[in-house]
């Protein structure tokens, strides 16, 4: 497949009007497509595996925030990247999820063609997923070269999306101590 990523980007840099045979993009077939597999390769991945068991018993229902999650995606609409930070909460409801697995969960839907609304959406439903948890919130902020580079060329534009699942979305009060222990409030 990687061979066949390859051919289409040598084609992509000839129809740029560019010469595949030049110098300086030699190898840049190859290392595009090699890029492309890793920036893609969340389609490779499952929830199971990416948590790999690390749903622990506990006993505490108080909320859990990791917050200023890095994450890097491609839209599909333009197949330019977005950028940006995920915090995620969760309130526990006899099981918490190693920490480390929230950003892993990150990755892997932010590694995949896709929108900002929905990647928030995916987070969100597998930590409720692997954690049973009473409640999940989750909030990206991003910023998108498709709206920075090209179109209206706002560099300074950021997009902010959130899902409330259980206890976030019924509760005012959990909410607003999410979004007041993010400095939202």
């Amino acid at each position: 497949m990687t061979d066949t990523l390859s051919k289409l980007y040598q084609t992509m840099i000839t129809e740029l009007g560019e010469d595949p045979a030049r110098d300086g993009l030699l190898d840049t077939p190859g290392r595009a497509a090699k890029a492309v597999r890793f920036l893609t390769d969340g389609y490779k991945q499952d929830l199971e595996t990416v948590t790999n068991g690390a749903v622990f018993s506990a006993d505490t229902d108080e909320m859990v925030l990791v917050q200023d999650i890095e994450f890097y995606s491609l839209c599909e609409h333009h197949m330019l990247p977005f950028f940006g930070k995920a915090h995620i909460a969760y309130i526990p409801r006899g099981k918490v999820l190693g920490l480390s697995k929230f950003a892993r969960i990150t990755d892997m839907f932010a590694r995949r063609l896709q929108i900002q609304e929905q990647l928030t959406k995916q987070i969100a439903n597998a930590v409720l997923e692997v954690t049973d948890a009473a409640g999940v919130g989750v909030v990206l902020e991003a910023q998108h070269l498709c709206m920075m580079m090209r179109g209206v060329e706002k560099q300074q534009s950021k997009t902010t999306t959130s899902v409330m699942l259980g206890s976030f979305r019924k509760s005012q009060n959990t909410r607003n101590e999410f979004l007041t222990l993010l400095g939202r409030r």
